[in-house]
């Protein structure tokens, strides 16, 4: 059944908003899903703050354009789906492979490349963007980062009036001694 021209516009402002909000997204070549799959698939996704879209490859690649995003046009062949990672691309690659891993798809999904930063990225590429720290580990190195020397100055501090009232208990302990005589 043919898309109206009115839902065809809809879908692709849809896209160029889902886009305006990443900073990537994988393409994966789907074949003979049954539905269970694919919506645990959108699950896991979703678990990543991430979106799984089946889209006519026309409509993405007047998305792209409009969004001025850079155009894989030997990814957008066949039956395709596109993750978006919206804020969150490793994590949500990272998510996607692990299903895939887990479910065993076989020849029925493939991941075929992707975009982020401006840059189309292989197979391979996706891999290694799954191997980034996600941003909730970024996160938690950076607050490591920033806590780190102030952990650091309350150490020198305590140590240093630690040494002190040291200094003083012996004090007062030698004055002691003397004062019993």
């Amino acid at each position: 059944m043919p898309i109206s021209r009115a839902r065809k516009e809809e879908l692709v402002a849809k896209y160029v908003e889902l886009l305006n909000e990443s900073n990537g997204f994988i393409i994966v070549q789907t074949q003979g899903l049954t539905v269970t799959q694919i919506q645990g698939l959108r699950n896991t996704v979703r678990k990543e703050d991430g979106l799984y879209v089946v889209a006519k490859n026309t409509l993405i690649r007047k998305a792209l354009e409009q969004a001025d995003w850079v155009i894989p046009e030997d990814l957008l062949q066949g039956p395709v789906a596109v993750i978006f990672g919206r804020e969150n691309m490793p994590g949500v690659s990272k998510a996607l492979l692990k299903h895939i891993d887990d479910e065993d798809f076989g020849e029925k999904m493939e991941v075929t490349g992707g975009v982020m930063t401006g840059d189309i990225l292989n197979a391979a590429q996706v891999d290694a963007v799954s191997k980034l720290p996600t941003l909730d580990e970024l996160r938690a190195q950076l607050a490591g980062l920033v806590i780190s020397p102030a952990q650091g100055v309350v150490n020198v501090l305590y140590q240093a009036t630690g040494g002190v009232v040291n200094v003083l208990q012996a004090y007062l302990d030698k004055n002691d001694e003397g004062g019993d005589e």
